[in-house]
């Protein structure tokens, strides 16, 4: 039998890593480093000071590999993901078959928690499903951007008694949430927060957070939107991609 540990690891600084999370990589002899695109060697290496800073006494190894990228030409969003992740379900299996022995423990380090815009759990219950591995599997949480985000900023996620709703920039283009008071927003490439309607909303925007590339902003949204797109561009230009989210609230 294999195991596979999946690990959260905050969202950038190594101090975010749990005791549970410590103890966890002192347990794999494996760990698969599965980045992409232009952030990929700052990630991987981020994932190993994380590993050097913390295991103790274990001897370990790391299997890198490319993932597979979503077709952005492909119009069916939906299918497009699902495709993303059937291929990564195949380079994950192939990895685990090609380089984990039985009895033997293998991790992947899920930036932020793994229950949150991740797709490891689901993959690894899509190749048990599959029967073709003998696997079994422990998810271990991680400080997530949202909180990573509220807490750079002081403030705190939800309005007393009221709701909160995590959701795309797609999603948000489309309509703001009806019921929530706060809205995090991940995954927004195209600065939508400038398609909300009222400018009298707080924003609290996060760049790189946790990492020594750190970008706070915060403030009325229709005072602080042209700042938060300068800004933006200019670091994704001087980096070669970004890595942000965003907290919207009504003042109560």
């Amino acid at each position: 039998m294999k195991k596979i540990l999946i690990i959260g690891i905050g969202a950038g600084n190594p101090e975010y890593i749990t005791i549970q999370a410590v103890n966890a990589l002192n347990q794999a002899d494996v760990f698969f480093i599965l980045d992409k695109g232009p952030s990929k060697e700052k990630l991987t290496r981020l994932r190993k000071e994380i590993c050097e800073r913390y295991i103790q006494n274990h001897d370990y190894r790391f299997v890198e590999a490319p993932l597979p990228e979503r077709e952005r030409q492909q119009p069916d969003y939906d299918k497009a993901v699902h495709d993303l992740n059937d291929g990564k379900q195949h380079l994950f299996e192939q990895l685990i078959e090609d380089e984990l022995a039985d009895g033997e423990c293998g991790a992947f380090l899920v930036w932020g928690d793994p229950s949150l815009y991740d797709s490891t759990i689901r993959i690894l219950n899509g190749i048990i499903a599959a029967g073709r591995q003998q696997l079994e599997y422990d998810v271990i949480p991680g400080i997530t951007s949202v909180q990573a985000l509220t807490a750079r900023h002081k403030v705190p996620l939800n309005n007393i008694g009221r709701s909160v709703e995590i959701t795309t920039g797609r999603r948000l283009a489309e309509e703001f949430p009806a019921h929530a008071d706060s809205v995090v927003v991940m995954l927004d490439a195209e600065n939508s927060y400038r398609q909300v309607p009222d400018a009298d909303l707080d924003i609290y925007w996060g760049a790189y957070l946790g990492t020594p590339d750190e970008i706070l902003i915060s403030g009325k949204l229709g005072d602080v939107a042209d700042e938060i797109e300068r800004v933006r561009s200019a670091a994704r230009q001087r980096n070669g991609w970004i890595m942000d989210t965003y907290l919207l609230k009504k003042v109560p």
